[in-house]
């Protein structure tokens, strides 16, 4: 049996605020916890598999160029070396998220500095180290190399689908009572996950099995395939742990394929795990942006004109570009409007989506503009925001489902406090540190993507929930575990939550924050089509089923679940596909973020003293779960502000603070305690089970609401990303005597 639905229409049922379990929405602990913090959850890295062994990645040297050969007689002599290995089926670099395909292949033409050309295959990984090392690499270096997304010889390119012009942008700039023209800078970011990349492969005879930390197995399975040149049937994954992904373990990697292409040659298993360094040098980055942002209002503040024209970067031939604009089509009102994106071509490793791709840069640099906006209007800047609230989309003629914008923006600033805070810069001191609040709105898109999932109905009254979707450390084997609970009225200890394992029924996959809605409907679905059985069995409607604490009641009758199933085993299918909803109206997660930060008036250090951010996403599926993708996406944001930049040598345009050490991430120290609110939400237009996606919502300009507050505290515009001491201390107002 297969419960199928095509969201065509919106939910006319709300049928999980019916029953009589109501487990979903609740902290409830994650069935995974115990496993992890005790150590028995096996990442990819940890399998055991008998005749394991290890694979290192050889790297090109140089930027751009050929490769001429290898010598591989340079390390035929060196202990526990098997074999090296380079092969026109190798990857340039990861596979876009949702590629489906192989990305770019081939050794020969060289990219970026570290492009993987080789690997070094040994018994142990300390002997394929040291032979990755030792192993000589004849190149051909070119000396037109592009490292500069500025460089004035460039011509970036423009996607059609990303320019719109639309009114007069210029003429309502001239006529605004107030106007903001401002350009902006965001650096490179890295995903920085806390697992490294890692793929064991193994074959028998023309099978493969991967053991890889991916977050998007269905996808991951056929691009893999492709690359192999197999048939997808040829190739299982498991990846039932991710240790962090951030968009970095959307596409299938390098090392997969290189360990694949190993282990059919010598026989045996390879495991090929990237060190630090090589994550931060191969792994997707997060491309950098300049953005120049036009804002004209008239004198109540509201918009009447709406600029946002941005540069990014990626490697020649990548389809993906950083979506920068894709909140600001819909977010603000302004009829004149000017949207667009181009994207300079370097010599840099692939840019690709990180954490929120789009609206991390694109909102946070949106939400500085209009605290400029604010600022210059004299009016406040969540009032604002609240009078710029379209009643349409602006540029589609298009309604909004559920939009709780107006509603997170005056919850926060009354639980923070704002009407405390004082609107002219620089005015609030405590010692030697100058003290100021700061605010932004946030916005995601909400996307619904196909999604399969299969649940079990044991005899004894026990289920098993099997989908290949994934759980990134975001909460998965707790939601569905919730969802097939109140569905099935059974206990967190009675359901078997099976992930990661391309063998399942195909899942969204872990990415876009299109996991839970998606994953977690095609579960509801399943139990609906167990629960459609069971009301038949019991001669009743499916409407008029109850079932709780192992009973089954409808029609006037009440049996034991365990009488009712008769011993038999009840399987039941659902399979939910996007439809019309996502086109007849504008899906999106809001919130709000406001930060009190204290400047120190000699040094330029910033500290930010206190956050809140507050968030709807229609139905919470897990309380818990739910707030700490809040709380990492707020921890993100003050990273983002004060700390994160990759650096990149403009000679070369090799990674130069490739580790954990020189890129810096926030730390305790830096986080002040976080508050999360989550609002009461039912969005019956996004999905079958009211839920949005909220795990890339948190970080969504928050880093906006720390330079804002930089800004109250001093009078200082921070415009170029991170907010650094240096880029402080010029503009700090004289400190007067205590």
């Amino acid at each position: 049996m297969t419960r199928h639905l095509k969201m065509d229409t919106p939910a006319t049922a709300r049928l999980l605020d019916q029953l009589p379990s109501r487990l979903t929405g609740t902290p409830m602990d994650r069935p995974d916890g115990p496993k992890k913090v005790s150590g028995t959850a096996t990442y990819a890295h940890e399998w055991q598999i008998e005749g394991k062994t290890f694979g290192v990645l050889v790297r090109a040297p140089i930027s751009k160029g050929k490769l001429v050969r290898i010598d591989k007689s340079s390390i035929e002599g060196l202990p526990g070396i098997l074999g090296v290995f380079s092969d026109d089926r190798f990857l340039r670099n990861p596979a876009q998220g949702t590629a489906n395909e192989a990305p770019i292949q081939g050794v020969s033409e060289i990219s970026y500095f570290g492009q993987p050309i080789a690997l070094v295959v040994a018994e142990t990984f300390e002997q394929a180290r040291h032979g990755a090392h030792m192993l000589e690499l004849v190149c051909e270096a070119d000396t037109d190399g592009v490292y500069d997304p500025e460089a004035s010889n460039l011509s970036p390119e423009q996607p059609e689908d990303d320019q719109l012009d639309q009114g007069d942008l210029d003429k309502a700039m001239a006529e605004a009572a107030f106007t903001v023209d401002s350009t902006y800078r965001t650096p490179n970011h890295n995903s920085a996950a806390m697992e490294p990349h890692c793929s064991i492969a193994s074959w028998e005879g023309d099978q493969l099995t991967l053991h890889g930390s991916y977050q998007m197995v269905k996808y991951n399975v056929n691009e893999l395939a492709d690359s192999l040149g197999v048939e997808p049937e040829k190739v299982r994954i498991l990846s039932p742990f991710v240790g962090g992904g951030f968009g970095s373990k959307l596409g299938i990697a390098p090392e997969a394929v290189a360990a694949a292409i190993a282990a059919k040659e010598i026989g045996r298993p390879v495991c090929v795990t990237l060190t630090r360094q090589q994550v931060f040098e191969n792994v997707m980055r997060r491309s950098e942006s300049r953005q120049r942002l036009r804002l004209a209002a008239d004198e109540t503040g509201k918009l009447t004109g709406l600029g946002h024209e941005c540069l990014v970067s990626n490697l020649p031939g990548e389809s993906f570009h950083e979506p920068v604009i894709q909140a600001t089509h819909f977010i603000y009102g302004g009829e004149n409007r000017r949207l667009s994106i181009e994207v300079a071509r370097l010599n840099r490793m692939c840019a690709g989506s990180v954490r929120a791709p789009g609206e991390a840069i694109g909102m946070q640099v949106l939400e500085n503009a209009m605290d400029e906006l604010a600022h210059v209007s004299g009016i406040d800047p969540v009032e604002l925001r609240k009078g710029n609230i379209p009643e349409i989309h602006p540029e589609e003629d298009m309604p909004y489902s559920s939009r709780p914008f107006a509603a997170a923006l005056d919850e926060g600033a009354k639980r923070f406090g704002w009407d405390k805070r004082n609107p002219e810069p620089g005015k609030q001191r405590d010692g030697e540190w100058l003290i100021g609040m700061g605010m932004a709105a946030a916005a995601r898109v909400n996307m619904l993507m196909e999604s399969k999932a299969r649940v079990k109905l044991i005899d004894d009254g026990t289920a098993i929930v099997e989908t290949d979707m994934t759980d990134i450390g975001t909460g998965t084997y707790a939601i569905l575990t919730q969802l097939c609970c109140d569905m099935l009225g059974l206990a967190p200890e009675q359901v078997d939550t099976r992930l990661g394992d391309s063998n399942f029924p195909k899942a969204s996959g872990s990415g876009g924050s299109v996991g839970a809605s998606s994953s977690g409907s095609s579960v509801y679905l399943a139990c609906q089509d167990i629960r459609g059985e069971l009301a038949r069995r019991l001669g009743c409607d499916e409407d008029e089923l109850q079932l709780n604490d192992g009973k089954a009641s409808g029609g006037g009758k009440e049996v034991s679940l365990i009488e009712l199933l008769a011993g038999e085993t009840i399987e039941g299918e659902g399979h939910i596909e996007p439809g019309e909803t996502m086109e007849k109206v504008q899906q999106a997660t809001y919130g709000s973020y406001f930060a009190e930060v204290a400047v120190n008036a000699v040094t330029g250090e910033a500290r930010v003293r206190r956050m809140l951010g507050v968030f709807g996403a229609g139905r919470i599926l897990n309380h818990k779960t739910a707030r700490s993708q809040c709380l990492g996406g707020m921890t993100w944001g003050i990273g983002m502000a004060l700390h994160e930049a990759m650096e990149f040598d403009p000679r070369d345009g090799h990674v130069v603070n490739n580790d954990l050490a020189e890129y810096h991430v926030p730390v305790n120290l830096d986080v002040p305690q976080l508050e999360v609110v989550l609002l009461e939400e039912r969005d019956d237009w996004a999905s079958p089970i009211q839920a949005k996606g909220i795990g890339e919502l948190g970080l969504c300009g928050a880093g906006a609401a720390v330079t804002n507050a930089i800004f109250n505290a001093t009078g200082v515009r921070v415009r170029e990303y991170p907010a650094t001491l240096d880029k402080i201390l010029d503009g700090l107002p004289e400190l007067e005597p205590a």
